[in-house]
């Protein structure tokens, strides 16, 4: 039995399993609704789960005609779909090892073009076979030149940022794996003077995490995603990279937080990483 929970710990469930499907997904809206650079979902049969609590906090959103998000309307975080008789975790929800590891990564051709695939697994352009369903294309606005933009999955949070940020790292601590449902967030760090937002301020919803010094989750009312976390205080924007449409401009740094990752998250890339995060200089 595996327990799932969100960010906040409003939304709580039980899966009993066993998990039949573990997959990272690299879908432009995957990557926009988990903020990040894929999704990675666990799949097991619809009888083995139960919600322990919050299943009124989550809130869907329709991302097409075929599909819809969910997350808790708390804290942003992706909480679990039901797919005819299965239930579809995001995994990094759930806690402990699940007795499966990732199989493949789908909808490669999506991924951006800067985000390199390290491992073995096997690669499928869209959905792998026997798990072909509807497919849908979102189209990328362009870019102002000189600036990089991004937005929400549903679209009404938009922003831009001009010039590469000062750092960018793959974060495995469980409070951003819980935050994006994911196996990892990718954030880049910006100079306040670098950005602007370009429309959708008042779509935003804001969770603190009170147990913590700092975390924060900034996302949109209306999609659940994850949006920039604007800090004027200390001159710094906290971007979630896999919510821009454009590249960043910089190589992601680090791991950090790399002892907290999850059981199943292997890291296959050569990148430095960190136990937590880089001692300052």
């Amino acid at each position: 039995m595996t327990t799932g929970t969100c960010l906040c710990g409003a939304v709580r469930y039980e899966i009993d399993g066993p998990f039949s499907f573990m997959g990272h997904c690299h879908c432009s809206m995957c990557r926009k609704s988990h903020g990040s650079l894929f999704a990675t979902w666990a799949a097991a049969p619809l009888s083995g789960f139960r919600w322990i609590s919050g299943e009124d906090a989550v809130e869907t959103y329709a991302s097409s005609a075929e599909g819809h998000r969910a997350f808790c309307r708390h804290c942003g975080s992706v909480t679990p779909i039901v797919t005819g008789d299965m239930i579809v975790a995001p995994a990094g929800n759930l806690e402990g090892d699940l007795g499966i590891s990732p199989q493949l990564h789908m909808f490669v051709a999506s991924k951006p073009d800067w985000d390199e695939i390290t491992d073995d697994l096997p690669q499928y352009p869209g959905w792998p076979p026997g798990l072909d369903m509807p497919s849908v294309e979102r189209e990328t606005p362009p870019a102002r030149e000189g600036a990089a933009h991004g937005s929400c999955l549903c679209g009404d949070v938009t922003w831009e940022v001009e010039g590469p940020p000062a750092m960018m790292f793959h974060c495995h601590c469980s409070r951003c794996r819980r935050a994006r449902g994911a196996s990892f967030a990718t954030n880049a760090f910006y100079a306040f003077a670098q950005f602007r937002w370009l429309g959708g301020e008042d779509r935003l919803a804001h969770f603190k995490l009170p147990d913590a010094k700092a975390f924060t989750q900034d996302f949109c009312r209306r999609c659940g995603s994850p949006v920039p976390r604007v800090m004027p205080e200390h001159d710094r924007v906290m971007l979630p990279v896999g919510a821009m449409d454009c590249a960043p401009g910089r190589a992601v740094d680090a791991h950090i937080y790399a002892g907290s990752k999850a059981p199943w998250d292997a890291i296959t890339d050569a990148l430095p990483q960190f136990e937590e995060r880089p001692t300052r200089r």
